[in-house]
């Protein structure tokens, strides 16, 4: 047996040890903090999660062995503000478990079989990193589907469940964070360094050593990356293959760039207080909290940023919850609502807010101004190229009866009016004027591959059609890099400026009687229904399964802002 070997199964053995030792207790007391779900010895019941993985290879360890020594952590406000409560429920933990990113994978391949090593080695990169890091430095196979990583009796199988995890991220080196050599899962792990010197790293300074040397294997050191958004970029900046109809590799398209558009915001240009990726999806708990529950003599540490990794994706979250013994999930249905909560939250309370600017009805005709403007650090909405934000509006005449509806959205995901999803080959343009009902407007992308045609299979995309997301503050189109550009017409669109857009309604209100009463709502979306009717076309059993849950989801939209005026 090798000396690397020999280190990993003795280290195996301490592990099972420390985790037994650390759980043991705490589970005999039935000690929880508000909102606690089942600790890492906890075992599953109905609406429960399930243990956390306690895997071991030669460079990675589960999050069940982190959490031994990282949970019933409590704030000063004696908040459970454990590492392990908050990030299990989160889609970074969830990264390989995601039925609409498992869906997507196999879409691909079946679309573009020739590239099937291709499209497995760069999606495992940020959703099975752990698993395709290790394989890499074994020298073994990188794969996801037949026998690769989802498959149980795979070796790493594991370790690919286990997601956006502890060990992958606290490992990350601080060498080229946001620089374009660790864009598309770039990053840097030290595959060399065996157990117990391999670092380590977190925000604190001098962390006590030997309690984590003993039972992982890892020395902790103080890492200033680990608050550096571009320790974010790393994998929300996201460059695909680009191909034509013959399966043959042009170039490059440029996927998600969230980083790219926050580093060209207000929020990250460098001048003046900026505003990093933690600030928002990672909060400050209340006070200083004491990291670990062992040793007990750990002083408190300030400031601790809760794990929450909250984002906009709430269908996913609620397919997790509905599916959770399908879909392998640990967390429980109280930690899959918990951050269903905090992302209502996020989007009502920091995303966007929107404006009546003016109203009146002169000559037959309601002019309604409506100001959007985006208090987030990239656009809005950011990722991957299935999410929308729009504009649903309602007018009413004095007897209540609604006569103007623009951006209904509908119980199958779709939204009325919307001519992607009414699947005519086509999209809804930008609007800075709408006077009919079935004109929305919806902040989004359009895809168009190298014919020309609007496309949804990721590795089609050539370019932008349409790219008229709100942008963040500070953002200039004008100057902007091509690779976050504004595409169609709200490039020429003076109303649509870093940070807001002004859209103009002219609705005919004669015949009418007065007072008339306007809503409007700004609505968020995750995953487009067009995006889901092209997705579910395949027959791939992944692909199926997806849009069964899909059917059977509520696909009601997050409301992110509302407003109600009365004309008179």
């Amino acid at each position: 047996m090798s000396e690397r070997r020999h280190l990993h199964a003795r280290l195996r053995f301490v592990l099972v040890v420390a985790v037994l030792a650390v759980t043991l207790p705490a589970s005999l007391a039935g000690a929880q903090g508000p909102g606690a779900g089942p600790g890492p010895g906890a075992g599953p019941g109905p609406g429960e999660g399930t243990n956390l993985s306690t895997f071991v290879t030669a460079d990675f360890s589960g999050s069940g062995n982190c959490a031994a020594c990282h949970s019933n952590l409590q704030d000063s406000a004696g908040n459970d503000v454990s590492m392990d409560t908050h990030w299990r429920s989160t889609m970074m933990a969830n990264a390989a478990k995601d039925p609409l990113w498992q869906a997507k994978i196999q879409s691909e391949v079946l679309r573009n079989p020739a590239l099937q090593s291709v499209i497995e080695d760069k999606c495992t990169r940020c959703h099975m990193p752990m698993a395709r890091t290790q394989a890499v430095a074994d020298g073994t196979p990188v794969g996801v589907l037949g026998s690769g990583f989802l498959d149980p009796a795979h070796p790493l199988n594991a370790a690919a469940g286990d997601g956006v995890s502890c060990s992958l991220c606290h490992q990350v080196r601080n060498e080229g964070l946001g620089g374009p050599a660790t864009f598309t899962g770039g990053y840097v792990i030290d595959t060399s360094t065996s157990a117990p010197n391999r670092l380590i790293y977190a925000k604190f300074a001098n962390p006590m050593q030997a309690p984590m040397r003993n039972a992982v294997g890892y020395t902790p050191v103080q890492g200033p990356q680990t608050t550096d958004s571009g320790f974010c970029g790393v994998c929300h900046v996201l460059y695909t293959p680009m191909v034509d109809a013959q399966g043959n590799v042009l170039g490059e398209f440029p996927e998600q760039m969230t980083y790219l558009e926050w580093e060209n915001s207000a929020y990250g240009d460098g001048v003046g207080t900026d505003q990093s990726c933690q600030d928002c999806h990672l909060p400050l708990a209340s006070g200083p909290v004491k990291i670990s529950n062992r040793p007990m003599r750990l002083p408190a540490r300030s400031p601790f940023h809760q794990h929450h990794y909250v984002g906009g994706n709430a269908l996913l979250i609620q397919m997790l919850k509905g599916h959770q013994a399908d879909l392998g999930v640990t967390a429980s249905g109280a930690q899959l609502d918990a951050t269903l909560g905090r992302i209502a939250g996020q989007l009502s309370s920091n995303t966007a807010s929107l404006q009546v600017t003016g109203s009146q009805v002169a000559n037959g005709t309601l002019t309604l101004s409506l100001a959007v403007q985006n208090r987030s650090g990239h656009k809005l909405p950011s990722g991957i190229p299935t999410r929308r934000v729009w504009l649903h509006v309602t007018v009413k005449d004095a007897a209540g009866t609604t006569f103007f509806e623009s951006g209904r959205p509908l119980a199958d995901g779709s939204i009325e009016g919307d001519d992607q999803d009414a699947g005519t080959g086509s999209f809804e343009p930008h609007y800075d004027l709408i006077s009919q009902a079935d004109q929305v407007q919806i902040y989004e992308t359009a895809m168009l591959d190298s014919d020309g045609q609007l496309t949804y299979t990721l590795l089609r995309a050539a370019a932008y059609a349409k790219d008229n997301r709100l942008l963040p503050a500070g953002l200039n189109k004008a100057t902007a890099h091509a690779d976050i550009a504004t595409w169609g017409r709200a490039a020429t669109d003076g109303n649509f400026v870093g940070g807001s857009d002004a859209v103009t309604y002219a609705i005919d209100v004669q015949g009418r009687r007065l007072p008339l009463t306007v809503s409007a709502e700004l609505l968020y979306q995750a995953t487009s229904r067009a995006f889901v009717s092209d997705l579910s076309q395949d027959s791939g059993d992944l692909v199926q399964r997806f849009a069964g849950y899909y059917d059977r989801a509520d696909k009601s939209p997050m409301l992110v802002s509302s407003v109600q005026v009365t004309v008179r």
